[in-house]
């Protein structure tokens, strides 16, 4: 399983902007997907789960009024949008991937077994 995750860079504040994971090696539309980041000098935080249809979709409570996880499995691709970014947004966010496939939104990072190489995502005026 290969996941690529992209669309980060530098954003000022109170803009918005959209990250891409494609996957690719097995049927995409089949797992449930996540995101999570990690902030310098801070541990891995869950941001966002989708499961394998994305009709069912967590957020992390602090985050729920400004992402938004969705996929689209014709194009084998995972997004995450963020709105009215915040410094404290600045991470390297990661997508990844549960190693069974069912219709479950996982939130616990235990589930998840396949990671992209994360994308750098900083807030800066």
């Amino acid at each position: 399983v290969q996941l690529q995750a992209s669309g980060g860079g530098l954003v000022q504040p109170g803009g918005s902007l959209t990250l891409s994971c494609a996957a690719a090696g097995r049927t995409f539309g089949n797992y449930g997907m996540a995101w999570f980041r990690r902030a310098p000098g801070k541990d891995r935080e869950f941001v966002a789960a989708i499961n394998s249809r994305g009709r069912d979709t967590y957020v992390a409570k602090s985050l729920e009024d400004r992402f938004m996880i969705s996929r689209d499995n014709s194009k084998n691709t995972l997004y995450l949008r963020i709105n009215n970014v915040k410094p404290e947004d600045t991470a390297t966010y990661y997508c990844a991937s549960v190693s069974s496939p069912d219709r479950t939104v996982y939130v616990n990072v235990r589930h998840y077994v396949h990671w992209g190489q994360g994308t750098q995502v900083t807030v800066s005026s």
